[in-house]
């Protein structure tokens, strides 16, 4: 029953977590002249991955290098795949030329990047590193290359730029939080079944900690503030890439023991993918969002199939 009420609770606070966070980024991006493209690459995507980071660096310093990898794969498998194949089939979502230009091709660039570093097994201190210093380097250049003809219209937030920061904090705290209390009521019901700790970071660690995109981009989305959706998916997979990498690699090794060729490779194509479907009317349809989503589900299938053997 706790464990039912952890995973209840968890998800309620990340519901309320991601609607004031979109709000309060929202609200900064209209008054400081950012566009909104830009929040959804760096504060809103830095608030979603928060989850990330938390799980994976008490993962990596508890021993659990299985769950620590497997969240940031799993994460970015299910933020393209679950998370922005279900907000299209809700609401087409809106691609602008720059996401299509720069920042899908270098999230593709990370994926690529993230598996040659991995090829000895390890992610060390280098490692962590560097990931951590290309991450830097993607949020200056994302705030001085913005194009403010890309710009579209945003919801008002609050009106007191320090109740929009509130709003940012208190978002990004409920996210974690909720993150956190829902990881842990899911790893509870997995392990009570017996599942292994490469398939529970993959899948159910991987859900969890993405329900802040979930949720995020789907509120986003309803809303019409598609660039905050798609910016949000794709900002948050760089972060998990090389931010929550980067910073867990420089507290503790991260090995990738346990993980096969398949799950690296879902990982890539689905990011390579997301470009053509992208560029082509520079619009997620729903279409496309039924199979990103058909996608996903037949890699859990196979997870849950081989984990069963």
């Amino acid at each position: 029953m706790l464990i039912f009420m952890s995973i209840l609770g968890g998800f309620l606070i990340l519901t309320f977590g991601a609607e004031v966070l979109v709000r309060g980024a929202s609200a900064i991006a209209l008054r400081l002249g950012v566009t909104p493209l830009v929040i959804g690459l760096t504060i809103v995507a830095f608030g979603t991955s928060a989850p990330e980071l938390a799980v994976s660096v008490k993962s990596a310093l508890a021993g659990s290098p299985g769950i620590a990898l497997g969240n940031v794969i799993g994460s970015n498998i299910a933020n393209i795949g679950l998370i922005l194949g279900l907000t299209a089939l809700i609401r087409p979502v809106g691609v602008q030329s720059q996401m299509v230009r720069r920042d899908i091709p270098l999230m593709i660039a990370a994926s690529v990047l993230v598996w040659l570093l991995l090829l000895d097994g390890t992610l060390g201190l280098l490692d962590g590193l560097l990931l951590s210093l290309l991450l830097l380097g993607y949020l200056v250049f994302s705030y001085y290359s913005a194009d403010d003809n890309d710009a579209e219209e945003i919801e008002t937030g609050p009106r007191n730029p320090l109740l929009s920061l509130a709003f940012i904090v208190v978002g990004i705290g409920c996210l974690v939080g909720g993150g956190v209390l829902f990881v842990d009521g899911a790893v509870a019901l997995a392990r009570a079944f017996g599942i292994s700790e490469v398939v529970i970071g993959l899948t159910i660690i991987a859900i969890g900690t993405s329900m802040p995109e979930l949720v995020t981009s789907m509120v986003a989305a309803i809303k019409g503030q598609s660039d905050i959706a798609i910016g949000n998916v794709v900002g948050s997979n760089l972060f998990n890439l090389l931010g929550i990498l980067g910073i867990t690699a420089l507290v503790h090794p991260v090995s990738a023991a346990g993980f096969s060729i398949l799950d690296f490779s879902v990982m890539l194509l689905l990011a390579i993918l997301l470009l053509p479907l992208a560029h082509r009317g520079y619009r997620i349809g729903r279409r496309d969002g039924l199979l990103l989503l058909l996608a996903y589900l037949a890699y859990m299938g196979w997870l849950v199939t081989h984990a069963m053997v």
